[in-house]
């Protein structure tokens, strides 16, 4: 075998195997991608429009596995209470334990006598439509409610209850991040909250999701990589063949 045909030849496995790898390290980042994604996110189906317009009735949604001790004011979460059926319930916190939560003071929500901007209602809607009188949250309680205040049962349907309507941190099984179906994308950060304190930092779907598409795209070039460079291999050799004797 001439020089040039165990370069060729060199050339040939080498790109066998670097496409070899790219599919095996795609493999294992898109699994380990939805794997990591099953580990951390639930997902739920909403079944009314008690949250609209951020989730409407039927949205399929990836809520991140929290402790309820991590939730701030502002976050959309899933919780189960008994004395609201003891099935998963779909609501945001807008005050947490230690807060004077009130509504209205000029149309608005207010917490610790500072108005809210809520700019999660629906169009035209204002915090009114929901009248709560002045209470104070119990500790590690939340304080309850739907973006669409009109229809919503929430804190305010349970008031006359222990902890006036009130939800234990501990009830919280999730934080809602996105809605995946139809695929509206991550939730609108709560920044109307920012004027009593943090809020609650997006969960790692982003990067989840960065490490799926980066293991397809591996799987997909390294897949394609290797017939490419064994046709190219054939081509040259046949060019090769064909010189005329003695030209090099």
């Amino acid at each position: 075998m001439s020089g040039t045909g165990r370069t060729k030849e060199g050339r040939g496995r080498l790109g066998s195997m670097l496409s070899g790898l790219a599919v095996a390290l795609g493999c294992v980042l898109f699994v380990g991608g939805f794997a990591w994604g099953a580990i951390v996110y639930k997902p739920y189906t909403v079944p009314t429009d008690s949250m609209s317009p951020t989730i409407a009735a039927g949205d399929r949604v990836l809520a991140q596995r929290v402790d309820g001790a991590h939730i701030e004011r502002g976050d959309v979460v899933v919780f189960r209470q008994k004395t609201w059926g003891n099935m998963p319930i779909v609501k945001r916190v807008v005050a947490i334990g230690g807060d004077t939560v009130a509504c209205c003071t000029d149309g608005k929500l207010t917490v610790d006598g500072k108005k809210i901007d809520e700019t999660y209602l629906p169009p035209g809607q204002v915090a009114e439509l929901k009248q709560i009188p002045t209470i104070t949250v119990p500790k590690d309680r939340l304080f309850l409610l739907g973006d669409e205040r009109s229809g919503s049962l929430d804190s305010t349907a349970h008031l006359t209850e222990a902890f006036s309507g009130t939800v234990a941190r501990g009830a919280v099984d999730a934080r809602v991040d996105a809605v995946v179906w139809p695929m509206n994308g991550m939730l609108a950060r709560p920044t109307g909250f920012q004027v009593l304190g943090p809020i609650s930092s997006p969960g790692p779907l982003r990067p989840i999701l960065g490490v799926i598409v980066a293991g397809a795209v591996l799987v997909m070039v390294g897949g394609a990589y290797g017939p490419i460079a064994q046709r190219a291999a054939r081509r040259r050799g046949s060019a090769v063949r064909r010189e005329p004797a003695g030209v090099r």
